[in-house]
């Protein structure tokens, strides 16, 4: 986890580093211990009034797919830096309108112990066709527990921070300045 001001520095370099056409907005940069997420608004495509949903839909699909290869050679080059001075994977992908495209992203690999009536649930989910197997049906009751916990994660989130501080300010804080913790990445976020 990061704090605010380690997400704050970072928002700020890409703001700085990315070259002015490339985004309206940076709408958001998300961070973990693998991938830093960058989503930037892009403008929406300009139709009649009376242009139907399925034409707005074609339009904003072509508009993000025009983005994403024109950008290309430009977002790498970003890529390739942040992913030195950050040590972390960066995936890219816009708003354009209503909808949210994301082009690349890391899938990483999460290892865990269940017992049986953890994996029956799984199982469930498999059979009912909800997932393909227990990798997708545990990641699908991640997405279940992030959608309807997401104000508790943010007070955790918040909270987090909070402790981090509080540690700054210990007596081992002018040792630990000069150290990485064990278990963050190399570099500054």
């Amino acid at each position: 986890m990061i704090t605010t001001e380690q997400q704050e520095k970072l928002r700020g370099w890409l703001t700085g580093r990315l070259p002015d056409d490339v985004f309206e907005e940076l709408a958001e940069v998300t961070v973990d211990r693998e991938e830093i997420t960058v989503i930037g608004r892009i403008p929406e495509p300009r139709l009649a009034e009376d242009a139907s949903a399925t034409e707005r839909e074609a339009a904003t699909q072509g508009r993000i797919q025009e983005f994403r290869e024109r950008t290309r050679e430009a977002r790498i080059e970003v890529a390739r830096e942040a992913e030195h001075r950050f040590r972390r994977k960066v995936s890219w992908g816009v708003v354009c309108g209503d909808e949210r495209a994301l082009f690349t992203h890391v899938a990483a690999p999460v290892m865990t112990r269940l017992r049986q009536p953890e994996r029956q649930v799984l199982d469930t989910l498999i059979a009912g066709g909800v997932a393909r197997s227990r990798s997708d049906a545990l990641a699908w009751c991640v997405r279940l527990v992030q959608r309807h916990t997401d104000d508790w994660l943010t007070e955790l989130r918040e909270s987090l921070e909070h402790v981090q501080r509080v540690r700054a300010q210990g007596p081992d804080a002018e040792d630990a300045e000069d150290a990485e913790p064990a278990d963050a990445p190399t570099g500054e976020v």
